[in-house]
């Protein structure tokens, strides 16, 4: 027991104080998580929208996550990762207040593209702001720190959203925006006189010329690392009817009140907080980057096919914890893989890129997600979505070794 509580402990150590204040930020950021997860039964449930219709403004969300993490990427490598996280968090605010007073198709369509474009800009400027705050050998572990940051946000988000929506839909919306708007606060001071001395340093430091630089790769040219961003967005297609399908099959089918459905999801983000960094910890010791991402997808696979299994409330816990470890195996590495293809100046782009094909699975999980329960039921979802992540898994183990 004492030896796996030095090895937890020792999965925080060598961290910088700059990625602990990053993830401190991404923490006050998602604990305002509340309106993604209860969009499909907002619009189901105060809006009258059928399932069809919610497949729809779930896809506008995934189009806007395409277009915010693509520029979000270009306009890193071109003003930086501080002004980029600065501007989407500041602007994210007002634009969660005014969403509720959307409520048509074609209009909450339009604002969720607006927002999500603006939401998912922050993306790849953080995920670079980690990296250059990260030892080289540490990368993972900053990532997962940030990622932890992330799920102890999203085990109180929705547990807190699940209360608000039970008084009120619009409350969500006004917590999210709180939430972001303080988030924008923390971040200004936190890292305000860390950029203005690292732009000092860029004015003093000596210029090189190009051919003392690595050559640098185009992303979207980089055939390998293509593919490897076609399986992650495979792997998001079904890694997203967390947040599209799953909400609507605790209520329909579990038959699951807002409270309960806050504190399963809740039930994830804490398993992730509790386990990440010990279970990253010993991956990048005992494992290669390949075997961990094809066990981790793996164990994604088996829980989807065991939401085929009824056995309550219970059953549901235990398939959240399967999927937990799965998650805790793939989504630290990933961006580990991206990071370390790029090179010094493409960081942006390449950041950019991975993010896209997340992105890009946004716009489709939801819809075909929610066209195949309309048509086949849960049941044959689960079981293609499990069927699909194992496939998925053997093609990272064979993408991963031209990696």
């Amino acid at each position: 027991m004492k030896k796996l509580l030095s090895i937890y402990i020792g999965s925080f150590k060598g961290l910088s104080r700059s990625a602990w204040l990053l993830a401190i930020v991404m923490l006050i950021n998602r604990m305002g998580s509340m309106v993604i997860p209860f969009l499909g039964i907002y619009m189901t449930q105060a809006l009258n929208f059928n399932i069809k219709q919610v497949g729809l403004v779930l896809m506008c969300f995934g189009f806007g996550s395409v277009c915010g993490s693509y520029v979000g990427g270009w306009l890193t490598d071109r003003f930086g990762s501080f002004k980029v996280q600065l501007l989407s968090l500041t602007l994210a605010a007002p634009l969660f207040l005014i969403t509720p007073y959307f409520r048509t198709v074609e209009s909450l369509g339009i604002m969720i593209f607006i927002l999500s474009a603006v939401f998912d800009a922050f993306r790849p400027a953080n995920s670079v702001s980690v990296a250059s705050y990260a030892k080289p050998e540490n990368i993972t572990r900053a990532f997962s720190l940030n990622r932890l940051a992330v799920n102890l946000g999203f085990s109180i988000g929705p547990a807190v959203g699940g209360f608000l929506a039970g008084i009120s839909f619009n409350w969500i919306f006004y917590g999210n925006a709180m939430a972001a708007a303080v988030a924008a606060v923390v971040f200004f001071l936190f890292f305000y006189k860390k950029e203005k001395n690292n732009l000092k340093t860029l004015k003093t430091a000596p210029v090189t010329t190009t051919s003392q630089h690595k050559k640098e790769r185009n992303p979207y040219k980089d055939s390998p690392f293509i593919i490897f961003n076609i399986l992650c967005c495979i792997f998001s297609l079904c890694f997203f009817q967390l947040i599209s399908t799953l909400p609507i099959f605790y209520r329909e089918v579990h038959h699951l009140n807002e409270h309960e459905i806050g504190f399963l999801m809740g039930w994830s983000g804490l398993i992730i907080v509790l386990l990440e960094m010990f279970i990253v910890h010993i991956a990048e010791n005992k494992l290669t980057i390949t075997k961990t991402l094809v066990i981790g997808t793996l164990f994604c696979s088996i829980s989807y096919a065991m939401f085929n299994i009824h056995a309550g409330v219970f059953m549901l816990y235990v398939t959240f914890f399967v999927f937990g470890i799965g998650e805790m195996l793939t989504l630290p590495f990933m961006a580990t893989v991206t990071i370390n293809r790029s090179t010094a100046k493409t960081q942006g782009a390449y950041m950019g890129f991975n993010s896209l094909a997340f992105s890009a699975a946004n716009i489709f999980s939801p819809l075909l997600g929610t066209n195949i329960v309309g048509s086949f039921g849960f049941t044959t979802l689960w079981w293609a979505t499990s069927a699909v992540l194992a496939c998925t898994a053997v093609g990272f183990y064979f993408v991963l070794k031209r990696l």
